[in-house]
């Protein structure tokens, strides 16, 4: 018995596209055949080979080059990030040798990179709480935060692998003038570390995750195709006494990132 395939022509030639170029029949940096070849192999419309191939953009496998043509994108590198281990890691590392800290950081943890893989940007400004931080803190609007965004990219990409907008009050880091300068960036242990050295240590962090459009500027930050969306997850963390001490929105495209939860279960009484 044949079995018919309901979906759309177009899906069904990006299908066959795809698995091409993840074969490797269709190298890095090889131009696909024209609209024309593809309508006359595959039978279709030239409209269905374009919502082929814009398809195929989305997933992040083809780039179309402006009066070049469409080609085959290498391998973007991924991003892993298993939050629910991820946080105790960090906390683990606060009490380690600045040696041992040096050595890798979050960004590593999450793509398997090395240190020496890495490029690193980071901006610091301080700027008051509008109604959306002073909700998220519970502090009045108008109270000075320290705003730090962050992004980093593998040296073999330009495009970031995120970008992440961190929010600090700044009176409660205040006491650690090394934290108010982006030149003491990266800092070996990352945001925990950080509060660690003004006697503040994390209790449990809270993320809230969506999917929405970019923003233009994201889109150009982070090379992201037509189409395709960004994760965002505000990362709230709460210190010993449940008090707001850092609030992060990191915005991660969603064509080649990865969020991994786990929970534990209680087992039943028996």
């Amino acid at each position: 018995m044949i079995t018919r395939d309901w979906r759309p022509r177009y899906l069904q030639l990006a299908e066959e596209l795809r698995g091409q170029i993840t074969r490797g029949e269709l190298a890095p940096g090889t131009a696909l055949p024209s609209e024309t070849e593809l309508a006359d192999t595959s039978g279709l419309s030239r409209t269905s080979v374009r919502n082929a191939i814009r398809q195929l953009r989305e997933w992040g496998l083809v780039r179309a080059e402006q009066g070049r043509g469409t080609y085959v994108r290498a391998p973007r590198q991924r991003v892993r990030r298993r939050n629910t281990e991820r946080y105790q890691w960090e906390k683990n590392r606060v009490h380690l040798p600045e040696a041992e800290r040096r050595k890798t950081g979050g960004t590593e943890h999450d793509t398997g990179l090395t240190v020496e893989d890495l490029k690193f940007h980071a901006e610091f400004a301080q700027v008051v709480a509008d109604e959306d931080m002073a909700g998220a803190f519970g502090v009045e609007p108008g109270t000075a935060l320290l705003r730090r965004v962050y992004w980093t990219s593998s040296r073999h990409e330009t495009a970031p692998l995120s970008v992440s907008y961190s929010y600090l009050v700044h009176d409660m880091v205040k006491g650690n003038p090394d934290l108010l300068s982006a030149d003491m960036e990266p800092w070996p242990g990352g945001t925990q570390h950080q509060l660690y050295t003004v006697g503040i240590e994390l209790d449990r962090i809270v993320d809230v995750v969506t999917a929405r459009p970019p923003s233009p500027e994201e889109a150009e930050l982070l090379d992201i195709e037509p189409g395709v969306s960004v994760l965002t997850v505000r990362k709230t963390s709460h210190d010993t006494d449940d008090q707001v001490v850092e609030v992060c929105d990191i915005v991660f495209p969603g064509d080649r990132t990865e969020l991994v939860y786990s929970t534990k279960l209680s087992r039943w009484r028996t």
